[in-house]
């Protein structure tokens, strides 16, 4: 059996090793996999994520499993931000996102930060904004990892999510995505980045992860309210926006 057929029996600590490893040897190839496999939607689907999530705030904000930075990046474009922090516990990603904002001249606006999203490095009630883009679905314990994105933002500041969703009911695109993404997502990842196992594990994620209302639930139960979702891409693909009850409502 190999480690992908595998993954379902992996918990914790060594779920966490397996995917950092994962992502560590895709690392060079993870933007030009993304812009195929979203028909280079992705960046789209960040902007969108951004308008959604900070009307109304200024101040410093916060990308979760940040990867090759492109979520960060997107921020940083924005004059509301006065500081982007991009946190991510594999360091090739980050060093690729470094690279990026070097040549996009956003380095001046971008710390990279190594962490583990279920133990933020940070005091509470630090940022005005906290995303993630299609990060949540790698986490060994998403519930844990929400409380800490709700405790470092600060009263009225948002958690914004990005990510593909389980898809529920028995529709024909219900039965026919998780087929595709079985089949032609490995297919296209072991062509390009030369890596089917770590393609193979995507389709493998989404799943076993949440569809959008039971995401929903979750942020609920982190601490968040007003918790609204917008989906994207024939419903595969969702944007979570919750906010940080302040003490004035």
């Amino acid at each position: 059996m190999s480690e992908v057929l595998g993954l379902a029996h992996l918990r914790g600590k060594k779920r966490s090793q397996y995917v950092t490893r994962m992502f560590a040897r895709i690392a060079r190839r993870y933007d030009l996999l993304n812009s195929v496999m979203s028909g280079g939607r992705h960046h789209s689907w960040r902007r969108m994520a951004v308008e959604m999530g900070s009307p109304g705030l200024e101040g410093p904000a916060l990308d979760v499993a940040a990867g090759t930075g492109d979520f960060a990046l997107e921020i940083a474009r924005n004059n509301w931000a006065t500081e982007v922090m991009a946190l991510d516990n594999t360091l090739e990603m980050l060093a690729v996102a470094t690279n990026k904002a070097r040549r996009r001249g956003l380095l001046n606006r971008l710390r990279v930060v190594s962490g583990d999203a279920h133990l933020l490095p940070f005091a509470g009630d630090r940022f005005v904004c906290v995303t993630v883009g299609f990060g949540v679905r790698n986490f060994v314990d998403v519930p844990q990892a929400l409380r800490e994105m709700t405790r470092v933002v600060r009263p009225g500041g948002r958690v914004v999510i990005l990510d593909i969703f389980r898809l529920e009911g028995r529709g024909l695109l219900n039965r026919l995505f998780p087929v595709y993404f079985r089949t032609v997502t490995p297919w296209v990842g072991g062509l390009l980045a030369g890596d089917r196992e770590a393609y193979a594990y995507l389709p493998k994620s989404v799943e076993t992860f949440l569809s959008a209302d039971e995401l929903v639930a979750m942020m609920e139960d982190a601490g968040l309210e007003q918790v609204r979702y917008r989906r994207l891409a024939l419903g595969s693909v969702a944007i979570h926006v919750g906010r940080k009850p302040a003490p004035d409502g």
